[in-house]
Order: C-alpha cells, then structure tokens, then sequence
C-alpha cells in the first residue's frame, strides 16, 4: 500500500462523483467545439447570402470549404501524441481551445474564398488537438465501472455542438445580410475562449503527472475523484497500481517510439485506426456536412431543408442518450454490431426512395435519415473514441490515440470533400455505398474486435495477452514478425480473464440475469451457453 503522502497539494473543494462529472461536462466543450464547427458549414453554405459573397461557389469550392479542415485536423492529431505527453493533457486542451478560437476569428472575417480556406485549416489545427487530447484525458480521470458512460456523455457533447450549430443557422437564416453567415461562424470564437479560460481551472491527468515523476499531484487528484481522502483505500490503491504500472514500463527500457508502437502493439494500432476509419466510412458526414443538400435532394427547399436538418440534429442528440446506460452494461461489441446493421438498412432505404421518387419520397428520406443519425449516435458516434484509449497502453496511449484520431481525420476530409462532387454523379447511389462499408465495419467487429467493458486500463494487456507473450516478442525473428496475424493464436484464455478485478469475464459463472439484453450481449460477446461444453469463455474469432 502506497505511504501517506503529508505534503500533498491542497485539496480542492469539489471532490468526488461532482468533481468527476463535473469535469467530463466541462472537457466536453472540447468536443463540442468540433461538432459545432462540423455541423456550422452545412447550413451557411445553402444560405443566398453566402452563395452570393462567395459568387456562387461549385461543388469543389464548397467541398473544398467545408473538409479543409480535416487537413488542419489531420496534421495537429498526428503531433498531438508527443505534444501531450510533453506539455501535458491540460496544456494541449489550453492549445487547441486557442488555436481553433484564432481559426474561428479568421473565418468570421474572411474576406473571400482563400481567407476562408486558412481559417477553417488554422481552425482545424486546434481540432486536431482537442479530438485527440480530449478522450485520452477523459480516459485516464474515468474509473472503469463508469469509464464507458463518461466518454458517452462526452460524445454527448460533440452532438450538442452540432446541432446547435444547425439551430444557429437556421435562426440567423432570417437575417437579411451577410450576418446570417457571419454569426455562426463568430459563435466559434465565443465556445472557444471560454474552453480556454476553463482549461486553467481543471485538474491534470494523475496517470500523466504520475508517469513524469510528479507522484503527489497525482495521488491528490486521485484522492479527490474518490472523495478528497488521500487514505480511501480505493484511492490508494489506483495510486500503487499507476505507480507500478510506471515503474514496471521504466525497468524494462521500452522504447517510445512509434516504431516500437507499431512493432509491439501492431493489433491496437490497428483496430483503433479501424474504428475511426469505418466511423467515416459509415457515411456520418454526408448526412454531418452536407445535410440541407441531401434535404434539398429529396424535395425540401430552402429553409426548409435547414429546419429538417435541425429536427433530425434533435433527435439524434437524443439518441447518444442510451449508450450512458448501455454501455457499460452491454458492452462496446454489442453496440457497434446493431448500429452498424440498423445503419446499413437506413443508407440502404434512403438510395431507394431517392431513385424511386414519388410523392412522399421527402418525408421517406426524413425519417430514413433520422433512423440513421440515430443509430450512428447510439453506436459508431461514441465507441470510435472510447476504444482506442481503452485498448492503448500508458506508454504510448497519447502516441496511438493521435495516429488513431488522424486517421478518422483523414477519411473526415476523403468523404467532405468528394460527397458533393458524388452527390452530382452517382446521386442516389452514394447512401447505399455507405451502407456496405456499415456491412463491412460489422464483420471486423464481429471477428477481431475484443470485449473492453469494465477492464481497468493498467489490465489491458490480459485482454489482448500481451503479458502471456511478452518472452516470445523480445525472442522473434524478423521471418516470424513478418507472419504475425492480425488474430493471435495467443489471445486469452479464460484462465487470463479471472484475474481482471471488475470484469465481465470473470462473472462468467455467476447467476445470468435473463432478458433480450443479456442474450444480445453474450451472443455478440461469443459466451457460451451454460449448458454447453465447457465452461471458458470463447475468444474472438474462435468458434466451439
């Protein structure tokens, strides 16, 4: 047990569960920043005032307008790894929340296509931070029984951005100048300050200040996320296991590199880059972006397009409601495989009734486009940023979170910047072909992705079994590295699982609570039925 610490910092007056919640809904201005800027582009750009000043922008104009930037985005979350393990997760939100408060300030005061084009790239640069710096913070403050629910609530947040934004849009619509673009875009630079003053008040990550030698700033933010008692037992013993955790990654001289990332923990890297990927791929942002246009596409004109983007941005707020509660119940899998089928039907359903056009093919793609958002919001909205600073040691998290986050950066701006071009080309066809990479992103779920609910993050290892073979890496040949497969052989056992406190494999036999929930959850999960052979649980991939 860790000794009294009797120079600890002072302890602040807000502690415990307020201090935690608090502090999730405050970081989430962070994410609520990049969802406002999102969804801010898609109403000015259908407004006649904007068309006018911009003298009637083409469809690569436009594009080029709205997904720039992800290029801001894609560079600075590539850097945000090693900017937040030198400067801290604090110092990098401070960073961004500035950064993207001077983009906003251009865009507002832009005085033609070009000027426009920098400030969404400088505004994209304090995205590209805040994206990958937000959830990793939020991980690292989360205990594991809730650490599902307080990132939900935070994607939470993204959404509230965004559909603001729409709201804003379409009540400035009824301004007769230029203002009713201008406005919008100023709203930017209002969240943004406030998120930078906010940033000086918050606590530091404990796992990072831990992690740089700063041993009793952590231990007195852990203490108060439990209750501000430096001697709760709870308390003390995170403290030890951080602290051991980091003692045991110094003795063993790893390397920090991302080669030695990619070469050691290949598998995470990877599904993490997926999650993001496929999070774009799934076709959010035709609908994120561009979702008066599609309106316009069905029938809708004009402001009214804008007001049905605003109605579905309600509900699919809504819809990010659920996974607070499910999340840490269900599991991560079983969310992802029914949103990505719920998703396919939808995108699937909205192609027919715009190649089909009939009479009530506008309201058919309102309500198909609704089912959509809401399926996205429930499901690869929220886990796409959970998971990969679940599944990411401490040593690299940072490091792998950003490769992760500029990956969904990357294919943000493929999909921003070729959906209208596409939308003018292929018409109808695009929804469906966004409905296959949703077929696409269920089987890898299915297949490759492990089960993370309730595994505390210095126990990670054992999902993926990483301590079982640790000898076996450090003895591989270079022919052997090369025919390494994405599923290990070495995945865990059962008898792995036993020994992660809090976990739902070591409940395995336990007293099963009955319900469609619990069969959902183990169905996807790959548990095996009580009477059947065996009584271990069933790995990914494998089968009985």
């Amino acid at each position: 047990m860790a000794p009294d610490a009797p120079n600890l910092p002072p302890r602040r007056r807000l502690v415990g569960q307020p201090l935690l919640y608090t502090m999730t809904c405050f970081i989430s201005l962070g994410v609520f920043l990049f969802g406002y800027d999102q969804g801010v582009m898609s109403g000015i750009i259908t407004g006649p005032y904007f068309k006018s000043y911009f003298n009637e922008p083409t469809a690569i104009q436009v594009g080029s307008m709205v997904a720039v930037l992800e290029i801001g985005a894609f560079i600075t979350a590539l850097a945000a790894g090693r900017v937040g393990d030198i400067i801290g997760r604090k110092g990098t939100l401070f960073s961004g929340a500035v950064v993207f408060t001077i983009g906003g300030a251009i865009q507002t005061w832009t005085n033609g296509f070009w000027m426009m084009i920098v400030g969404r790239v400088v505004s994209g640069l304090g995205v590209g931070l805040l994206s990958c710096i937000v959830p990793i913070y939020q991980s690292e403050i989360s205990p594991p029984n809730h650490r599902g629910a307080l990132a939900c609530i935070e994607f939470t947040g993204n959404i509230v951005g965004y559909s603001s934004s729409v709201w804003v849009d379409y009540f400035c619509s009824f301004i007769e100048s230029n203002y009713a673009w201008r406005i919008p875009l100023f709203m930017q630079c209002v969240i943004g300050f406030i998120l930078a003053i906010g940033t000086l008040v918050v606590p530091e990550s404990p796992r990072w200040l831990v992690d740089i030698g700063r041993e009793e700033e952590g231990q007195r933010v852990i203490a108060d996320l439990h209750g501000g008692d430096p001697k709760h037992p709870v308390a003390l013993a995170e403290f030890q296991e951080i602290k051991e955790k980091v003692r045991e990654e110094r003795e063993s001289g790893e390397e920090r590199s991302y080669w030695m990332m990619w070469k050691k923990y290949k598998r995470r890297v990877l599904l993490a880059m997926s999650s993001q990927a496929f999070a774009q791929l799934n076709g959010i942002n035709v609908i994120s972006y561009y979702a008066p246009r599609v309106f316009e596409e069905a029938g809708w004109i004009g402001r009214s397009a804008i007001l049905m983007a605003g109605i579905n941005s309600v509900i699919y707020v809504l819809s990010t409601l659920p996974p607070w509660y499910l999340v840490d119940r269900w599991g991560r899998r079983p969310i992802l495989l029914s949103g990505a089928v719920i998703m396919a039907l939808a995108l699937g359903a909205t192609g027919y009734w715009m190649y089909i056009d009939v009479p009530i093919t506008p309201q058919a793609v309102v309500v198909c486009v609704i089912v959509y958002n809401a399926a996205f919001g429930y499901s690869w909205g929220p886990i796409p940023w959970l998971y990969p600073p679940e599944i990411m040691p401490l040593t690299i998290r940072a490091k792998g979170v950003s490769l992760s986050t500029a990956t969904n950066w990357l294919f943000n701006w493929i999909v921003g910047e070729v959906t209208p071009y596409l939308q003018e080309t292929i018409e109808w066809r695009l929804y469906p072909m966004h409905g296959f990479f949703c077929v696409c992103s269920f089987i890898l779920v299915y297949f490759l992705y492990p089960e993370t609910k309730g595994v505390p993050l210095e126990e990670m290892d054992e999902v993926f079994g990483e301590d079982a073979r640790e000898e076996a890496f450090e003895n591989e040949t270079p022919m052997q590295s090369e025919q390494a497969s994405l599923i290990d052989s070495t995945l865990p056992t059962s008898t792995n699982y036993q020994t992660i406190p809090g976990s739902s494999h070591d409940q395995r036999h336990s007293h099963r609570r009955g319900g469609f929930s619990q069969w959902l959850s183990d169905l996807v999960n790959g548990r095996r039925n009580e009477n059947s052979r065996g009584d271990g649980y069933a790995p990914v991939a494998s089968s009985d």
